[in-house]
């Protein structure tokens, strides 16, 4: 998911940024100044490893929360995992792309409904913008409602939206679509509304970040919960090319997550990861096992865990940012 800081950038500039009179985590109560993270781990249910990955990372490790890609092979292995443990933080990882050449998977919809998601083998297509050259906005909007409506026939709820690579956040359009279901639905939508510190130091973009901030007002006059942050830069993590031990593997990660922290503001930030159990065959798949697999170990470092109590480093989840915000709703209309 390295493109992923890419798409959302088309739409934040980089600017000297203003701090905000409040937080977004100030106004679903934690204390001013307040440094809130939600872990979480994208690509559940995308191969066994990564099934793995999220549930070792969660019940080993300081991660909090996942995402689910609904047309992956290996979803329902997580839907059984949901089934045993029903107050997971778990949404849809909302999936337009296929993007490894030998693994591949079609849109849920099926391609006579959405032929601008498919390539010439009936699979999605392998990258970003391919489906912005190919798809109509209205076809990504249909995915989205076949992946939600598969979601809800298992008996689940998500708890969250978040974007595949960030190709929801790749045009105007398909931002609408993704903003708009998960309004109608009061289902909360990954969009950084706040400062966005961590977002802005990747690149530059085509909307100011005062823009975007009026998103997330937009979002939070609809009653859904908005971060002011973005952390997703395990990819840019350097590793060492030579075959390692995973305890020194976990010692680079887990500093390499310490050092990013340090640059926290006060706020509402959303950690991605990639959480894989990646051996061998997970080398067919992806070529970016060591990363995973540093993500995976850095959950379970006991350093990180140490780091984020020492300095004091809320963990919450996107299912309590939305009980936060329907609590404010009841009592005084938000």
């Amino acid at each position: 998911m390295q493109s992923m800081i890419r798409c959302l950038l088309l739409w934040i500039v980089l600017v000297p940024l203003l701090s905000r009179a409040q937080t977004y985590a100030e106004k679903l109560g934690y204390p001013k100044g307040s440094k809130v993270l939600i872990l979480h781990v994208d690509d559940a249910g995308m191969s066994k490893e990564s099934n793995e990955g999220v549930v070792e990372s969660i019940e080993k490790g300081v991660a909090n929360s996942f995402s689910i890609m609904m047309p992956c092979p290996w979803v329902p292995e997580i839907f059984a995992y949901l089934k045993k443990y029903p107050k997971s933080d778990a949404g849809l990882h909302l999936t337009m792309n296929a993007e490894w050449k030998d693994y591949r998977w079609s849109p849920l919809a099926g391609a006579a409904a959405v032929p601008g998601l498919t390539d010439s083998q009936g699979a999605m297509w392998l990258g970003v913008v391919d489906v912005v050259t190919h798809a109509k906005a209205q076809e990504i909007a249909i995915e989205i409602e076949a992946q939600l409506l598969r979601s809800r026939k298992a008996g689940w709820e998500p708890t969250h939206f978040d974007s595949h690579m960030g190709t929801l956040f790749a045009t105007p359009a398909f931002l609408e679509q993704y903003l708009s279901i998960g309004m109608r639905e009061k289902i909360p939508v990954m969009f950084p509304g706040g400062h966005n510190t961590l977002v802005s130091k990747t690149n530059a973009g085509l909307i100011s970040v005062q823009q975007a901030q009026k998103i997330g007002e937009k979002l939070w006059q609809a009653g859904l919960p908005v971060i002011d942050d973005l952390h997703n830069l395990s990819y840019g993590f350097r590793y060492p090319q030579e075959k390692t031990s995973d305890q020194q593997l976990q010692k680079i990660a887990a500093n390499n997550y310490i050092h990013s922290f340090k640059e926290l503001q006060p706020g509402i930030t959303m950690v991605i990861m990639h959480c894989s159990v990646a051996g061998e065959h997970f080398e067919h798949i992806s070529s970016s096992g060591i990363i995973r697999r540093a993500d995976w170990l850095a959950m379970q470092s006991p350093d990180l865990k140490a780091y984020l109590e020492k300095n004091n480093i809320i963990l919450t989840t996107w299912r309590e940012l939305m009980e936060r915000r329907k609590k404010l709703l009841s009592v005084s209309g938000g």
